[in-house]
């Protein structure tokens, strides 16, 4: 069986990763989402509920399924999981510049090989950051999330 795991901190997932995943389950056995979290960061979204969403919004794709990453290497979280790669979106040669390093020190850790899709031009200007902020403001971001996120963030705004 080829496993694949799908890392990020989603919050919230957006339809742009939801597309990455969706490809990845096609070309992998098994696809685990990787909900991180980088303590650095203020979240919208609890660790539990950001694995709910993205179970919510991803458990109808065959062969995929959401954890929890926990604290610690993303090499030696997929090495637990036995996954023999990571699957990345791009967006932009930004992103490249940026995952290329995190991918060959990956691999040099625990063998775990990186595998970049670039991201479908409809998702290429797009970031949960982002999002948030037009959200946050007012902006129409329906189009972009999926229900399970739209349904929070309309819970969360009193609409």
């Amino acid at each position: 069986m080829r496993r694949a795991v799908c890392p990020g901190s989603f919050d919230p997932i957006h339809n742009g990763h939801v597309e990455i995943i969706a490809r990845a389950a096609s070309l992998f056995d098994e696809v685990i989402v990787a909900v991180s979290t980088n303590y650095s960061k203020n979240y919208r979204f609890s660790e539990e509920e950001r694995v709910a969403i993205v179970e919510e919004t991803v458990g109808g794709l065959r062969g995929v399924s959401a954890l929890p990453m926990g604290q610690g290497l993303l090499a030696d979280f997929c090495k637990e999981q036995g996954a023999e790669a990571i699957v990345k979106g791009l967006r932009s040669t930004v992103d490249y510049a940026y995952e290329i390093p995190m991918a060959t020190m990956n691999r040099h850790l625990t063998g775990v090989e990186t595998v970049f899709l670039q991201a479908d031009t409809r998702f290429t200007h797009l970031s949960s950051s982002l999002l948030k902020e037009v959200q946050t403001l007012g902006g129409d971001v329906a189009e972009y999330f999926p229900r399970a996120v739209m349904k929070r963030l309309q819970k969360n705004s009193g609409t």
